[in-house]
């Protein structure tokens, strides 16, 4: 049985939801920005109230397109004091989204239960033995420094079961991980740091995925990220992440129909009643 912190997940558990926190003031969805710790207790309440089961703490924007590379020292100040006001407020089981092993371990020595690293601990040569001392659980992305031609399924099949060996090496259970295919970061050509560069069409890539989730779940829990993303913005002709509302609920119950067990998002609410609809529906 799989567990991500204390919650059960995969198989016949129910689809659980990961809410979104961004401490970043240059991440891309502006509403999910949460800098004061006001602003951090009134997301961390409505989310809990909403029916979230994590919220997933980010203190550097990770898209693609942006040039956010912030210091460790900021990154780490931002997480650092959004999970002691977080954890002052809910028994929510708390993810750290970062790719940088100081700043997991600070996460970690804070009591964090799961670290989400978008570059499936592929980043920072550190991080396997930051994650073996704390043995948290896992969210491992796919990614790969080089840049990936070919079968994009294959490929994504193959990145996260390179990211699943180097768990394995640092004595994480298999039980203890999700894996994430990675959508929006998979691209031509991009500004910031943890994204794969492909030689083909990004949207493509990243709908034949979508399409082939239970191709690629390697028997593992699956959790999907679509949440206001590039891709529902082209499909759409939605420049404004703001306007994806719509996309982004129907990319999700697609998502689930698809095989996904966990659905990170900036919408908490709106994306748990549209999965239940879609599931009493299917």
């Amino acid at each position: 049985m799989n567990k991500l912190g204390s919650v059960r997940v995969g198989g016949s558990n129910p689809v659980r939801i990961m809410g979104i926190l961004n401490t970043s003031p240059e991440s891309f969805y502006k509403k999910s920005i949460s800098t004061s710790k006001q602003r951090i207790v009134d997301a961390v309440h409505i989310m809990e109230d909403e029916g979230a089961n994590f919220i997933d703490v980010g203190g550097m924007s990770t898209a693609p397109y942006l040039s956010t590379m912030v210091s460790e020292k900021t990154e780490a100040n931002r997480i650092v004091n959004a999970v002691k006001i977080i954890q002052q407020k809910t028994n929510l089981p708390i993810s750290v989204d970062t790719c940088r092993a100081a700043i997991a371990n600070e996460a970690l020595e804070l009591g964090v239960d799961i670290i989400n690293d978008v570059t499936g601990l592929k980043y920072d040569p550190m991080m396997p033995k930051i994650i073996e001392k704390h043995c948290p659980s896992l969210v491992l992305c796919a990614y790969s420094k080089k840049t990936i031609t070919g079968n994009q399924l294959l490929k994504t099949k193959y990145l996260l079961k390179e990211s699943l060996e180097i768990a394995k090496s640092a004595k994480i259970p298999r039980t203890k991980i999700v894996l994430d295919p990675a959508i929006g970061f998979f691209r031509k050509k991009g500004r910031g740091s943890f994204f794969t560069k492909i030689n083909s069409d990004w949207v493509k890539r990243d709908l034949l995925i979508l399409k082939n989730l239970r191709s690629i779940k390697l028997s593992m829990p699956l959790l999907v990220s679509v949440s206001n993303k590039s891709f529902i913005g082209k499909i759409l002709k939605k420049e404004n992440p703001s306007d994806r509302l719509a996309g982004s609920l129907a990319a999700e119950v697609v998502c689930v129909l698809n095989g996904a067990d966990i659905i990170r998002t900036h919408n908490v609410g709106e994306t748990k009643e549209a999965i239940t609809a879609a599931q009493n529906l299917s």
